[in-house]
């Protein structure tokens, strides 16, 4: 039984400067498939996120823009909070910097460690990065004499500003960093951050006097307080730290924080000296994920390649792009973001794997037993089977989501997932529903392909929380999903006997990918290609013997599923139908003209999952027009038409 316990995980606070990337979308799914794990657990889960509104950089932003900047700050930070809805992201509070509950904290803070003696005043020379909001030395900056971080030129300043006495916690964070391994995480963030440490900290400027955008020092109101003094401390603000004694009891310190890794130096080493000043606990773990990279490359406005998550949630749907962002990423690595990539996950992964699996079992368990689910009695070999693969995965799921590996346990999902498809392969349902002697095992089989999706549904929640609940929804299941927990599927057999199933709808829509031209070409270019194609296709054929054709001619013919909508006869013709077909929603139906009437009745053949050659040249028969032709098989005395258990729109290969 897993230990219930409080769980307080974060993210950054993202700055305002601009709109956020698809890089910021990785890391908040990141934070938020964690949160809705332990959920899941059953753990008192606060999941934090927010928004960084000081320093220079908004200021400056703000002025060009021709606004104040917390006006500037309110837009932005807005959109922030729009694309976290959009993307369900389910955090518990969000902090923004300019809020008082958040100034109280930062000036009572900086009261406690100057009356410990930990803060002074002095001048600041040296070296400083907009940006990055960040002073460097010298030997720092990188071969250009650049910022060593974002790699953009440094300002030399002079300047009266309050120091943080960060070199006197030095060799206790370093001490701390080395006897705790899992401190942070992955290792080869805390062997750069061990490097850092031991080639000397220095003081810590925390206050600027050159601009006034920000907290004023409590003391001394002239200077306010330098941004990440400012920003670190937001992850104490939520929780109590000056008026809630009690919650901050409980969710201090933070299990997880979450951050790039480019700011994993300002929370292992400033942050810890800053919590150290304040004699409170460190965080049990920081952990430093890659960057996302666009087709191999990294995002970059100057490239052109920052990627929108707005336009993509639009086109894809939210619960595809987390998918694909937390599936394709091995947490900590650097990770490429591809449309191309994507599109073949929804496809193969999403629309093929998942959605036939629900959609099959819905329709066949509707077909064959009225969309009531039966009681199981006894197992075959097969049933066995899937269930000892369900208990495996969900074991699985439970030990490497608490370890953070997502990608990991969304392949081994997914290998549940393709093991259900193959599951109905092996069983053939639509040759048990043929024969009574066999309802019983019929009925074993549709129960546990619905108790194989109810299990799914749960394990998918974290990753995709509204194609969860649309599942669980579809299967008709009473139980609130919110109040789900994975003790709920530990054991198999959740699904109650006399189950109304409801209808199957389509959860991703196969996405047809055309082939761009390289350049644009005139018609006559057009023509000629064409011209060209065909005329080395025939030869091609014609090299053939009699009556074989090439991969290439087969290629041609366009096979899909389509569901008969309605039939009815031709008049005057005794052998013909008209068929109304659904290639899927948002596809124009197509009518069909086909000789099947001496073995089919119009009303047997309303909701059969036919084969279409979708791409035959349109004719008229006996003046009804036909727009492709459904396949059969025939001796001469008796006719089949082929069906299949597939969605409508299904490619045929």
């Amino acid at each position: 039984m897993h230990e219930k316990k409080p769980f307080y995980i974060t993210t950054p606070i993202y700055y305002p400067s601009a709109k956020l990337h698809i890089g910021h979308a990785y890391c908040t799914t990141i934070a938020d498939a964690i949160a809705r794990f332990h959920r899941l657990e059953g753990d008192d889960v606060f999941f934090l996120t927010g928004s960084d509104e000081h320093g220079l950089k908004i200021q400056q932003k703000a002025e060009e823009a021709g606004v104040t900047p917390i006006e500037y700050t309110d837009k932005i930070v807005a959109g922030f909070q729009n694309l976290w809805k959009r993307l369900s992201i389910s955090n518990d509070d969000f902090i923004r910097t300019t809020q008082k509950r958040h100034e109280r904290v930062v000036q009572e803070i900086f009261r406690r460690i100057y009356a410990k003696g930990d803060i002074y005043k002095g001048e600041y020379k040296g070296l400083y990065c907009t940006p990055c909001e960040s002073y460097w030395t010298e030997h720092q900056l990188d071969e250009n004499g650049c910022c060593p971080d974002c790699h953009r030129p440094v300002q030399e300043v002079a300047e009266e500003a309050y120091f943080f006495k960060m070199s006197k916690y030095q060799d206790r964070v370093l001490q701390y960093i080395e006897e705790h391994p899992d401190f942070i995480q992955p290792v080869s963030r805390r062997n750069e951050m061990i490097n850092f440490i031991k080639q000397g900290l220095d003081d810590l400027c925390i206050s600027r006097t050159s601009f006034n955008w920000g907290i004023p020092v409590p003391i001394d109101p002239k200077h306010v307080i330098y941004v990440w003094f400012d920003a670190l401390t937001n992850y104490l603000t939520p929780i109590g730290y000056l008026d809630n004694p009690e919650m901050f009891q409980k969710y201090w310190p933070a299990d997880l924080h979450l951050v790039g890794k480019e700011i994993v130096r300002f929370h292992t080493i400033i942050w810890p000296c800053i919590l150290m000043a304040l004699d409170l606990p460190l965080p049990k773990k920081v952990y430093g994920h890659g960057w996302l990279i666009v087709d191999g490359d990294k995002m970059s406005k100057s490239k052109g390649n920052v990627v929108d998550p707005i336009g993509l949630i639009d086109e894809f749907g939210a619960d595809a792009i987390r998918y694909f962002l937390l599936r394709e990423i091995n947490l900590g690595q650097d990770g490429n973001f591809s449309r191309d990539a994507l599109i073949g996950r929804i496809n193969s992964d999403l629309a093929n794997d998942l959605g036939n699996l629900l959609h099959r079992t819905l329709s066949m368990t509707l077909k064959f037993q009225g969309g009531v689910v039966k009681a199981p009695a006894g197992e075959s070999d097969v049933d066995r089977s899937l269930k000892e693969d369900a208990r495996e995965t969900v074991a699985f799921f439970e030990k490497n989501m608490e370890d953070m590996q997502l990608s990991l346990t969304i392949k081994k999902v997914w290998a549940f997932i393709s093991r259900a498809n193959k599951y109905i392969d092996e069983t053939a349902p639509w040759a048990l529903a043929k024969d009574p002697a066999k309802e019983q095992e019929l009925a074993n089989v549709l129960y546990n392909l619905t108790e194989a999706l109810r299990v799914i549904s749960v394990l998918i929640s974290p990753f995709m929380p509204t194609t969860a609940v649309r599942i669980w929804q579809q299967l008709g299941l009473a139980q609130d999903f919110a109040s789900v927990r994975t003790e709920d599927i530990e054991q198999w057999g959740g699904v109650p006997a006399g189950l109304h199933v409801g209808t199957p709808e389509q959860l991703f829509p196969r996405i047809e990918v055309e082939k761009e031209e390289a350049a644009p070409q005139s018609a006559a270019a057009k023509q000629e290609k064409k011209e060209k194609k065909d005329k080395k296709d025939k030869q091609a054929q014609e090299a053939l013997p009699e009556g074989i054709i090439s991969i290439d001619t087969f290629g041609k013919v366009q096979l899909r599923v389509a569901e008969v909508k309605a039939a009815e006869p031709v008049p005057k013709a005794d052998k013909l139908l008209k068929l109304t077909l659904s290639l899927g929603e948002g596809v124009p139906e197509r009518q069909v003209v086909s000789g099947i009437a001496p073995w089919y009745a119009p009303a047997d053949l309303v909701g059969k999952h036919v084969v279409l050659v979708a791409n035959l040249k349109p004719a008229k028969l006996r003046g009804v027009r036909s727009e492709g032709m459904i396949l059969a098989a025939g001796d001469g005395k008796d006719l089949k038409i082929l069906e299949v258990d597939m969605p409508a729109g299904t490619e045929v290969r």
